[in-house]
């Protein structure tokens, strides 16, 4: 039904004061910005409430079938990490990283809440067929760094895997069918196949051909000068978000491309052990571009999320963006999980 001008333009007036009313109500009344001890609770894109009504469980779906494939998860306790640093990388970088990875599994007095550990409990709830679930206990079981680009500063889809293949043949690292994952980083000089055109990183397993075992690995690039706009987002900004809007956020270790990787780490972490083998969980019919469940809660961190919109976060005294914590005082900003039993996405720093 189309209406008369005149009255579509009265109705716009009407609304236009009503809003108008109600954020002077708003404004002369309280604060909008929540406090949480020392930290404020932001929302740098906050939707419409006409478009997210409820704040519940951001980014649930009846539409969404994630399904059981049959294949195993990581249920072996402890999940041993095995860290390939590809190039140059700086100390400071290598402990953020591995203070990370560490605080997946830190006991509830190690980091205030809501924690790293708590968030990974989402992962944990991931069963294979027997059972078993996703194991909570990760550790850092060795390190390797390649300081000489043995493989070059361009790597390949299968070029990542001879770098695995020159880790496990040159470093005391073994052939940890059970227990193991390995993590390829690359530094922010090193270029990969479609990386920042396609992926900030993948997980996959290796060709008993290149590697001469089969065994569940990831790849993450540091996009601090090639693309931290595309892969360390919301630290960074697209310029076509330029124009209007918030800024970028502030990292909350200070380093834009290592503090972007870290959340793409627990996306693929979280993934390779609930499909470490392509053959357990995720959605969709193809198992050579499955969605899991790292893919189904892109970009959302927080209550209120979903549509572009990352959802309410916290920050510190200075200024610093986060919504988990982590041992040592570390803050992080990390991708919320899809949850099988909430059957939407979760994370622990939900507001309901």
């Amino acid at each position: 039904m189309t209406l008369p001008k005149d009255l579509i333009s009265l109705f716009l007036l009407l609304v236009f004061i009503l809003a108008r009313d109600s954020g002077l109500a708003r404004a002369n009344a309280s604060p909008s910005v929540q406090s949480l001890n020392t930290h404020e609770l932001i929302n740098p894109k906050l939707p419409p409430r006409a478009i997210s009504s409820s704040k519940k469980f951001e980014g649930s779906s009846d539409l969404v079938h994630l399904r059981y494939h049959m294949g195993p998860v990581l249920s072996s306790s402890p999940i041993n990490i095995y860290l390939i640093w590809y190039g140059k990388w700086a100390p400071s970088q290598k402990l953020l990283i591995t203070d990370f990875i560490h605080s997946i599994s830190a006991d509830a007095h190690s980091a205030a809440a809501p924690s790293v550990a708590e968030w990974w409990r989402t992962v944990s709830l991931y069963t294979d067929q027997t059972g078993a679930n996703v194991s909570r206990n990760v550790v850092v079981a060795g390190q390797y760094s390649d300081l000489r680009y043995s493989h070059g500063t361009h790597l390949t889809r299968l070029s990542v895997q001879q770098v695995i293949a020159s880790a496990v043949r040159s470093a005391p690292f073994p052939v940890d069918h059970k227990h193991g994952v390995y993590l390829i980083l690359t530094s922010e000089d090193v270029t990969v196949q479609d990386f920042c055109r396609a992926v900030c990183g993948f997980h996959y397993f290796t060709f008993p051909s290149m590697v001469g075992h089969t065994l569940p690995f990831a790849w993450i690039g540091n996009s601090g000068k090639q693309c931290p706009e595309v892969c360390a987002y919301p630290f960074a900004l697209p310029g076509y978000m330029g124009g209007g809007g918030p800024g970028s956020l502030s990292p909350p270790n200070r380093d834009v491309g290592v503090d972007g990787m870290i959340s793409v780490i627990g996306h693929e972490l979280a993934e390779l052990a609930s499909n470490p083998l392509i053959n357990a969980w995720y959605a969709g019919e193809d198992p050579t571009a499955p969605t899991e469940i790292g893919d189904l809660c892109e970009g959302l961190y927080g209550t209120g999320g979903g549509g572009g919109y990352i959802g309410q976060v916290m920050r510190d005294r200075e200024g610093r963006t986060f919504n988990v914590n982590g041992s040592k005082g570390r803050k992080f900003l990390l991708q919320w999980i899809w949850s099988p039993v909430l059957k939407a996405c979760a994370g622990p720093n939900a507001l309901d």
